[in-house]
């Protein structure tokens, strides 16, 4: 399992959660990150004193943190607070739109799963008309740009909302193939 060098901040927790029954003074403070290499959610502490701001990007590596004390954990979709997931959107957005390259490769390399289904079709709203113009195109050359793909796939007006739709359902949902996140 690949493990994150960097996360975005979701959400910021300085006194812990508001669940948590124990008295203030031992509650700690808690963040709500996303990794920004396979999208995986984890619960960190922060070194005493910092205070995290929403979409800030943190180190997570195993060299010296700035910023956080340690890592508890993963955490699952249900369990991340109400703005954690108003931000986790934006921030996979904004991942996608940065760091084009590992989805131009997912467009340029998908292989078929089985005979009957190629990875390509897991994206959400493609079927095979969809998924044979895009490897007809593919033949052509490798795409270049999500413009690119706009321009030469006239069936997908948006491919980072494919990308971002598939994430979204890769973390909120069980999936028996995940192509983009690491549960």
């Amino acid at each position: 399992m690949e493990k994150e060098e960097y996360g975005i901040v979701l959400d910021f927790l300085p006194n812990g959660y508001p669940f948590d029954t124990r008295p203030s003074h031992k509650k700690t403070p808690i963040a709500q990150v996303l990794g920004t290499r396979r999208f995986s959610l984890l619960e960190v502490v922060p070194k005493r004193d910092i205070h995290l701001n929403l979409s800030d990007k943190i180190y997570l590596g195993e060299g010296k943190r700035d910023q956080v004390h340690h890592i508890n954990g993963k955490v699952d979709y249900d369990k991340l607070t109400n703005t954690a997931r108003s931000n986790l959107e934006i921030s996979i957005k904004e991942l996608i739109h940065k760091t084009q390259d590992p989805y131009l490769e997912f467009f340029n390399k998908a292989q078929p799963l089985s005979t009957r289904m190629h990875a390509i079709e897991l994206l959400p709203g493609i079927g095979k008309k969809h998924m044979w113009e895009i490897l007809d195109e593919r033949r052509d050359g490798d795409f270049k740009s999500f413009d690119d793909i706009r321009e030469r796939v006239k069936l997908i007006p948006d491919p980072e909302n494919l990308i971002l739709k598939r994430i979204l359902r890769e973390i909120s949902e069980p999936e028996k193939h995940l192509l983009f996140v690491n549960k």
